[in-house]
């Protein structure tokens, strides 16, 4: 496979195909695995994400690449095959999480910043001999509008560690997926979700341009526009699809290599309709696909509940909201299609 970061952009979204977020820090798959009562050891968690990555039928025809997490990059799997070498057999790019994750923003309360920057050279290139192709960083811009949060310090900050971070990537031969979340927690209409999303993207892709990054070697990973889950206002999908894309083509160069959105606290089949919606009104300048980890995993999780008799019962599961989804990225997801499930 060419090792020209288009290439990789490119083959990270092609046809339908989306990313499994598999990055979720110690402390975040321990909250996942206490609602289903298996305890979170190295052991279990390889076992869990080992699973996973075996999952044939999902992650050759639906997944094109995987974000690891730090301990998971470095594990094997129970027969000492490297959790790497799984993932690549099934023709899907290694890639993973190098941020430090989101702390408060001085002098700004309700903001924050994603530390990480430092040694971020040096880690790249030890990730880079580990196998992975492609790393995320991801930003949380907040919204609590009474508290005027997110500041305009907090927008700057982050999009200016995002294209420090890219820079960074692309010198090492890595993909750098830039994830500017603007959060879905709060009271805020959709409107306002528009406007902020605006602001941290029009800043962002201003701080790319100064970095010096190609943007075709580059992946967006952006929040859908919704309203925020307090706000009591389900949006839907159609209006996700027109707001979504009406602040992308204002936003978005054409250039980049594709756009793979988070799922960000929507359910499952929520994440799956708005994608779908989005796809079904294109066609777009750029790729949209997903890169998904609680709206890909929560059923898979369910099924397993950590017992090796349910591995099957729980590959299928995966494979059918890979499959949901990757129609949702071509467009051609329908409700019916969850029933026959």
């Amino acid at each position: 496979m060419s090792e020209r970061l288009e290439d990789i952009a490119a083959a990270m979204v092609a046809n339908g195909k989306g990313l499994l977020a598999a990055d979720e820090s110690s402390g975040t798959i321990k909250k996942r695995f206490d609602v289903i009562g298996v305890e979170s050891t190295a052991d279990s968690r390889r076992d869990y994400r080992e699973m996973m990555f075996r999952a044939k039928e999902a992650m050759s025809r639906y997944i094109s690449g995987v974000i690891l997490y730090d301990e998971t990059i470095r594990q094997k799997a129970a027969d000492g095959t490297p959790l790497v070498d799984i993932i690549k057999t099934t023709g899907a790019i290694p890639g993973i999480k190098v941020d430090a994750g989101a702390k408060p923003l001085a002098g700004y309360p309700g903001d924050t910043i994603t530390e990480g920057l430092d040694g971020l050279r040096e880690r790249l290139a030890d990730y880079y001999k580990l196998g992975a192709r492609f790393a995320k960083w991801r930003a949380v811009i907040d919204i609590d509008v009474a508290r005027g949060v997110p500041s305009a310090t907090s927008i700057g900050s982050n999009a200016h560690a995002l294209a420090r971070y890219a820079a960074l990537c692309q010198e090492a031969g890595i993909v750098p997926i830039v994830e500017p979340e603007v959060l879905m927690d709060g009271a805020h209409d959709i409107g306002t979700c528009y406007e902020i999303s605006k602001a941290t993207l029009t800043k962002l892709y201003t701080e790319l341009y100064a970095a010096r990054v190609v943007l075709e070697g580059t992946i967006l990973k952006p929040n859908m526009v919704l309203a925020g889950k307090k706000s009591g206002n389900t949006s839907s999908p159609e209006e996700v699809a027109e707001k979504t894309i009406k602040l992308f083509r204002e936003t978005v160069p054409a250039a980049i290599g594709g756009i793979a959105f988070l799922s960000g606290g929507q359910s499952d089949e929520e994440a799956t309709a708005n994608l779908n919606a989005i796809n079904a009104i294109g066609p777009h300048p750029w790729k949209l696909t997903f890169s998904y980890g609680r709206a890909l995993q929560a059923a898979p999780q369910k099924a397993w509940g950590g017992k090796a008799a349910n591995v099957a019962a729980a590959q299928a599961a995966f494979a059918h909201r890979a499959h949901m989804n990757h129609l949702a990225a071509l467009g051609k997801w329908q409700p019916e299609l969850e029933q026959a499930a």
